[in-house]
């Protein structure tokens, strides 16, 4: 089956066409008349240039077998008066020879009438173009079929057929070979963001090798043989378009995997995934077809504005694709279809595809650059987050995003941007190299536009890397683990100190990314670096508290005084630490008011929460109380606090009873201690009074309270405070 295919191809290959052949022949001739006449233009236009060189250089010596004519012109251009006067007549012609006229820059008013008239220009060429259209296509028709006589249409059809079963062939071939790797492929781990990447780009291998199977199976076998030109051009066209289409089908399942959930970069439904992968296929394919069978016009003679309406018409089925992409695309779960955004989006490429119709260049790649790399940094930016979430989350929304993620999804969007720029300056026909050169206003101000967006994406790119790293910290500082130990005061320093440092970074990065982009452009920085010295200088004479609280508040942290989640008293402010500024801390009273306190105002700072506090209390027992019994219950009270589960780790040293502290009027004061961690203290407190007073009640030993004790009789005594009573019932007198 196979030779007989190969025969057959050969034949046609091989079988002439009288009719092309001499068409083709004529053409080559014509071509090869108009050649030999432009050499001959170039050669007369050069010899001014040569002469000198000729008038410099010593003659060549007349070959034997040169012609009569050649002798004698080698002859005169040795003679030395002929020389002199070769020279001077081409240093009088330069002289004579007038400045190129420089070309004018237009302004801005003439630059839009400019492409007005352009426009205008475009629109009547094609309406011109559009009667004659059905009887240039006619033509294209004819030359065509007088192409294809002896061979017929069915049989060019059957080879393009054959050459893309070639294709399938030898990739059928390579999947058979590969038939274990694909299995490896499919039965990699997922788990962590290394297996990740890694089955990523062996999917990216392995659909390359398809491709590159197929390419092979098709083009290059089709190369193999000698074809005649109109013949070549149709098929070796239609089979790229094909090969194109192929190349879709890879890059879709690479990123959608319709079939393989798993496996998908783009997060997504399945049902969205079989969407879009049916419409990028169906998008390629019309656009593949379309633009070859263009081109194949063009070669069988249509003018450039026939293919222009050819284009256009093909191009409504372009605006058809689009649009039922937009209105029938499938929801995601929990989101619903935004009238709105469909309708602006249908107007916009209506709009774009009016802007091709109509010839506007500078609009129509400024329409599709804009969207596309809006909707491309959108897509880049979900697929990296996904593919380099954390292990172990299903969304990369449940968790913070890691700094690969966040490098590799800038540093794509900075070359996304960089392409789109290459793109839109190739679109509007703007020569880079040439722009090197020139070195008018405008050329100026553009190369410093292109430094300067360079200089902030790269900015932009450290700042984010910068960030997250930050973040990443800041998020693991949260979680302090055992209080007391060194890890978690080094995540105490970490939540005080990254914070001011993220600041002083995004201030950094600003502040040269702003000099050095006012540079690119042209301004120089040195006045302004200059200038700023100077304001500098005043504004710290004008503004020195401001001065005083930044410096001491950069000393406050090298001291380590205080740190976020600390208790500090500093005078009348005092309050847990919330967080920062380069100038101010905040402080969070007990009972609810916030302090922004400046560190110039801090002064001395007491701060309660650093490793241990020392808590004494004092209870007042009666006279007749056993003094030796009550410590024995204190110290039971404080081993009872010590075992206890919940307060039991919070204590340091126990609480125990240092002695009698003074006797009082009506009281013996007994003085108790114990060492607790910061902050801790008043809940432990509060428990020991409450086991201290039932300990003693059931001990019998008595709290002191003041008392009134009236001495003297008993009679005495009781008469005494029947007269004062009696005596506060009856009013007094006036």
């Amino acid at each position: 089956m196979i030779s007989t295919l190969g025969n057959r191809i050969v034949r046609v290959a091989r079988r002439p066409s009288i009719r092309l052949r001499s068409r083709i022949l004529a053409r080559a001739d014509q071509r090869a008349r108009s050649r030999c006449g432009r050499a001959t233009l170039a050669l007369l236009l050069l010899l001014p240039l040569a002469l000198p060189a000729l008038a410099q250089a010593p003659a060549p010596a007349a070959q034997p077998d040169a012609p009569p004519q050649v002798r004698a012109l080698l002859n005169l251009l040795a003679d030395p008066a002929v020389r002199d006067w070769l020279e001077k007549q081409h240093g009088a012609s330069q002289a004579a020879r007038p400045a190129a006229p420089a070309e004018p820059e237009l302004s801005p008013a003439g630059f839009v009438a400019e492409r007005v008239g352009l426009i205008r220009q475009h629109l009547t060429e094609l309406a011109a173009a559009a009667p004659k259209l059905p009887g240039e296509l006619e033509g294209a028709a004819t030359i065509l079929l007088l192409e294809f006589e002896g061979r017929g249409l069915v049989e060019i059809l059957f080879l393009l057929v054959g050459f893309v079963a070639l294709g399938f062939g030898v990739q059928g071939l390579f999947l058979w070979a590969t038939g274990r790797t694909r299995r490896r492929i499919v039965e990699l781990s997922l788990d962590s963001v290394a297996e990740r990447l890694r089955a990523v780009m062996a999917r990216l291998a392995y659909g390359l090798g398809m491709i590159t199977s197929f390419a092979i199976g098709s083009v290059g076998a089709f190369l193999v043989f000698p074809w005649p030109p109109l013949v070549r051009e149709i098929l070796l066209g239609y089979l790229l378009a094909f090969l194109a289409v192929r190349l879709a089908m890879v890059i879709g399942r690479f990123f959608l995997a319709p079939g393989a959930e798993r496996f998908r970069i783009l997060p997504m439904s399945t049902e969205a995934a079989v969407f879009w992968y049916r419409r990028l296929i169906l998008l390629v394919a019309w656009f593949g077809v379309g633009w070859v069978t263009v081109e194949i016009l063009g070669i069988l003679g249509l003018p450039p504005p026939s293919r222009r309406l050819v284009a256009y018409a093909l191009g409504l089925g372009l605006l058809a694709i689009a649009l039922e992409m937009l209105w029938r695309r499938p929801v995601e779960a929990g989101q619903r279809r935004r009238g709105a955004a469909t309708v602006l989006g249908s107007v916009y490429f209506v709009v774009v595809w009016l802007l091709w119709v109509a010839g506007s260049v500078y609009g129509l790649w400024l329409a599709l650059l804009a969207a596309g790399l809006v909707a491309s940094i959108r897509t880049t930016q979900r697929g990296v987050n996904h593919i380099l979430r954390p292990p172990g989350m299903a969304t990369a929304e449940t968790g913070p995003p890691s700094v690969y993620a966040v490098a590799l999804e800038r540093g794509l969007r900075a070359g996304l941007i960089i392409a789109a720029a290459l793109l839109l300056a190739r679109g509007w026909h703007i020569d880079l190299g040439a722009l090197t050169q020139s070195d008018t206003v405008f050329t100026r101000l553009l190369r410093g536009a292109l430094t300067a967006v360079v200089i902030v994406l790269i900015a932009d790119f450290a700042w984010h890397v910068l960030k997250t790293l930050i973040d990443r910290k800041l998020i693991e500082a949260q979680d302090l683990g055992r209080p007391e130990t060194d890890e978690a005061h080094r995540k105490a320093r970490l939540r005080t100190l990254l914070p001011i440092l993220r600041n002083v970074i995004f201030i950094v990065l600003l502040a040269m990314a702003v000099l050095m982009a006012l540079s690119s452009i042209g301004v120089e920085i040195g006045p302004l670096i200059a200038g700023a010295g100077v304001v500098g200088v005043a504004i710290g004479f004008g503004a020195q508290t401001l001065v005083r609280d930044i410096i001491s508040g950069v000393f406050f942290l090298t001291d380590d005084a205080f740190r976020v989640g600390e208790y500090i008293q500093s005078g009348n402010f005092k309050g847990t630490v919330e967080s920062f500024s380069l100038r101010s801390v905040k402080l969070r009273h007990h009972r609810g008011p916030l302090y922004t306190v400046p560190f110039g105002t801090l002064g001395a700072v007491q701060n309660m929460s650093r490793d241990w506090v020392i808590d004494k209390m004092q209870v007042g027992v009666t006279y007749d109380t056993d003094l030796d019994k009550a410590r024995k219950l204190i110290k039971q009270v404080g081993k009872d606090l010590a075992e206890d589960p919940e307060l039991g780790p919070n204590i340091i040293e126990t609480l125990k009873m240092q002695g009698v502290e003074q006797f009082g009027d009506f009281a013996i004061q007994l003085r108790m201690k114990m060492m607790t961690k910061p902050g801790e203290q008043f809940v432990i407190r509060r428990k020991a009074y409450a086991m201290i007073k039932k300990a003693f009640d059931a001990n019998g030993i008595k709290f002191a309270f003041p008392t009134v004790q009236v001495a003297g009789g008993v009679g005495d005594a009781a008469a005494a405070a029947a007269r004062q009573g009696l005596a506060m019932t009856q009013p007094q007198p006036e």
